[in-house]
Formats: structure tokens, sequence, C-alpha cells
């Protein structure tokens, strides 16, 4: 029998330029018993990815100097981290939105606010594959 890796061994990068939504997201997925990885913009994170090697990446869209889809853009078109699962995270719930996100590599689409049960059912969805036999 296999058993799955202990979750505090994952980590997750949260990108967002919002102090609260990246608390929120530190707060629920801590409570989980995840390492969590915050960056405020996708110059931060992309610095950050290197030393962390994040399991599975929440990423906003909307913000200032590189935004949520050139920030996804790039880890996608990263070698070593073009297989890491983006979730974008949005306020705005327009197709648009989500088939943008979908062309620059994202592997889902978050609505913001989110609630814990939303997040935890993402990760989990999202890292059961990195974990699995």
């Amino acid at each position: 029998m296999t058993t799955l890796p202990d979750s505090a061994e994952m980590k997750i990068m949260v990108i967002d330029d919002s102090s609260t939504i990246r608390r929120s997201a530190e707060i629920f997925l801590g409570q989980a018993g995840y390492k969590v990885v915050l960056a405020d913009d996708g110059f931060d994170a992309l610095a950050k990815m290197n030393d962390h090697r994040p399991a599975l990446i929440f990423c906003d869209i909307l913000m200032p100097r590189l935004d949520g889809y050139q920030t996804c853009a790039l880890i996608k078109k990263s070698a070593k981290f073009h297989a890491t699962p983006v979730v974008m995270l949005s306020s705005k719930d327009g197709l648009f939105d989500r088939a943008r996100g979908a062309m620059v590599g994202s592997n889902a689409y978050l609505t913001k606010p989110f609630t814990k049960d939303s997040l935890l059912k993402t990760v989990r969805e999202y890292t059961a594959a990195a974990v699995a036999p």
C-alpha cells in the first residue's frame, strides 16, 4: 500500500498584490498543513520559485508590473517549472478571462473571494497527481 506524503512537505505559492488575499490563503493553507510561499507580484514570485519549488501556484490576474497572464506564461515557458500547475485568481468571472488564462497555460481558474473549501479542493485536485505513485 502506498501512502501519500504529508501535506506539510508540499509548498503552495500564492501570488497576489492584495495582502488580504495573501493572508487569507496563507491561513487556509497553513491550517490544512501546507507550507505557503507568498509573493506580491510576478517578479517576486519568479525570484522565489527556484528556492522554494512549489507544487502548485495560485496567481492573481490583475497585478502591477507583471500581470498574472504574463507571470503564468513565463512559468509555463520555463524548462524547470512548465509542469507546475498554475491556478489563476480573479475577481472577474468572465469567459474571456478564463479563456485568456487557458491560452497562457493555466490549469484552472478560481474566482475571488474564494472560500477555504474551494481553495483546499483546488489544492487537492492539482496536487493529487504530484503525489500519486
